[in-house]
């Protein structure tokens, strides 16, 4: 009878917390929506990251061959800044800029932060519709789409490249804190 009293007790606890779980409605997530998604998801894990790494670790590298971390976070806005740029139809406002060059966790940060706040407005003009539009990237034309998907895939690799930065420095990266987390 105890045993039978607690396996209720232990039901009783376990169905609120399983239909809290439940799975959300299904939704229809257009391209756009799809690739806006994805960019704030690469925005947060990028964002967090260069946040998260120490100041006198912007200058570590994994191997001599290879950026620094901070060249790393450099080298995202620049390209970031170049991509959409070609994706709005607009000149480089980080022309002759070299964001690798930058010297500080601050300097880097805010390039970083000002590419993304950059590259905001591309991903929200970004419409079904004017997906497959094309757009001037140097001497090719290019559906915007494809522009800015590949944003999103280069700084999914600058992410996963900065990953090993972090872990060689005792660090755990963003997208893994939050899903142990939960």
């Amino acid at each position: 009878m105890k045993y039978a009293f607690t396996g209720l007790f232990v039901l009783a606890l376990a169905v609120p917390a399983a239909q809290a779980q439940a799975p959300a409605a299904p939704q229809t997530i257009t391209l756009a929506q799809g690739m806006q998604r994805s960019y704030d998801g690469i925005k947060r894990n990028l964002t967090e990251m260069a946040e998260k790494m120490a100041d006198s670790d912007y200058t570590f590298m994994v191997t001599k061959d290879v950026r620094t971390f901070g060249q790393l976070m450099g080298h995202a806005a620049n390209a970031q800044f170049g991509a959409c740029a070609a994706a709005r139809g607009v000149a480089n406002p980080n022309q002759g800029n070299d964001n690798e060059k930058k010297a500080t966790k601050a300097e880097i940060v805010k390039a970083l932060a000002d590419s993304f706040a950059f590259c905001d407005e591309s991903f929200k003009m970004l419409t079904d519709a004017n997906a497959v539009d094309m757009v001037k990237q140097g001497p090719n034309s290019v559906a915007r789409a494809a522009v800015l998907a590949n944003v999103i895939g280069h700084s999914n690799e600058v992410y996963g490249t900065g990953i090993a930065y972090m872990r060689m420095k005792g660090l755990v990266p963003p997208s893994t804190e939050r899903a142990t987390r939960k």
